[in-house]
C-alpha cells in the first residue's frame, strides 16, 4: 500500500526536477542571447567583441551540458535543443568569417542532429553576409559564400531528414535562390 511518505518522495522529486528545469531554462535563455551577441557582433565586423561572446557562450553550453547530464531527460527538452543549435550557428559563423571555414560537431561536441539544425540556420547568416559583401563591392566574397552554402546544400541533400531538420533544411531552397539572384546581378555588372 501506498503511504503518506510515498507521496512526500514523489513530490519532492518533482519539486527537484522543475527547478533544475528551471535553472536549465534560464542558461538556455543566457546561451540564446550570447549567440545572438556573436553574430551581431560578426555583422558589425567586431571580432574581437565576439570571440569574447564565444568564450562566454562556450561556458554557458558546458553548464547546460553539465545540468543535462544529471537529468538525461533535458538533453531532448526544447530550451537546451535551442541554445545549442544557436550556438552551433554562432561558432560556425564566427569560424566563417574568421577562417572561411567551419567547425565539426565533433570539434564543438554537440549533438549531430542539433549540429545539423544549426548548420541549417547558419546558411541565413550566410545570405545576410554575402549581400552585405555585395553592397560592399566585394563581389569574390559574395560569390565565395554562394558556393559555400551550395557545397553545405549538396551534402545535406544526401541525408533523409524529417520533422523539424526537414523543414530547416528545405529553407536553404530559398537561401540558394537568393544567393543566386545575387550573383546573376554581380554577373550583370561586370
Amino acid at each position: 500500500m501506498i503511504t503518506k511518505k510515498d507521496f512526500e518522495i514523489m513530490r519532492k522529486e518533482l519539486d527537484d526536477f522543475d527547478s533544475q528545469r528551471e535553472i536549465l531554462i534560464r542558461k538556455s535563455r543566457e546561451a540564446v542571447k550570447l549567440s545572438k551577441k556573436v553574430i551581431y557582433s560578426v555583422h558589425r565586423n567586431e571580432i574581437k567583441q565576439s570571440d569574447g561572446f564565444m568564450k562566454q557562450i562556450k561556458s554557458a553550453v558546458a553548464e547546460l551540458d553539465k545540468a543535462a547530464k544529471k537529468t538525461p531527460a533535458f538533453y531532448y527538452s526544447g530550451p537546451f535543443k535551442i541554445a545549442i543549435q544557436e550556438f552551433v550557428e554562432a561558432a560556425c559563423y564566427l569560424e566563417f568569417v574568421k577562417n572561411r571555414n567551419i567547425p565539426s560537431a565533433k570539434e564543438l561536441k554537440v549533438d549531430t542532429e542539433y549540429y545539423l539544425l544549426g548548420l541549417c540556420d547558419l546558411t541565413g547568416e550566410l545570405v545576410r553576409k554575402a549581400i552585405n559583401s555585395a553592397i560592399n563591392n566585394d563581389y569574390d566574397k559574395a560569390l565565395f559564400i554562394k558556393k559555400f552554402v551550395n557545397d553545405i546544400y549538396n551534402e545535406l541533400m544526401l541525408f533523409e531528414f524529417r520533422n523539424e531538420l526537414r523543414k530547416k533544411f528545405d529553407s536553404i531552397k530559398y537561401d540558394l535562390k537568393k544567393l543566386d539572384e545575387l550573383a546573376l546581378g554581380i554577373k550583370l555588372k561586370k
